[in-house]
């Protein structure tokens, strides 16, 4: 099966950031939750999710949404 990739027309990353630092969680902590979802991520990979330079994959996109209790739609909001 081939992986989906979402290409960014808006920086999705920057919301992920705001929704991260709201839950009260360190780039390093989101990466460790997110490993043991099985996701595998490195913070180098995390951090450009967040510069919005990597196409997030959409398995990534939500265990991103469930780690930091979210709608999957508050990525897109253009804030």
């Amino acid at each position: 099966m081939a992986t989906q990739k979402i290409r960014q027309d808006i920086n999705i990353g920057k919301n992920i950031r705001i929704l991260r630092k709201k839950a009260g969680y360190t780039q390093e902590q989101t990466i460790a939750k997110l490993q043991l979802m099985g996701i595998e991520i490195t913070r180098s990979i995390y951090s450009q999710i967040e510069c919005g330079t990597y196409n997030i994959k959409v398995t990534e996109l939500i265990a991103l949404a469930k780690l930091l209790d979210t709608d999957i739609n508050s990525f897109f909001v253009d804030q």
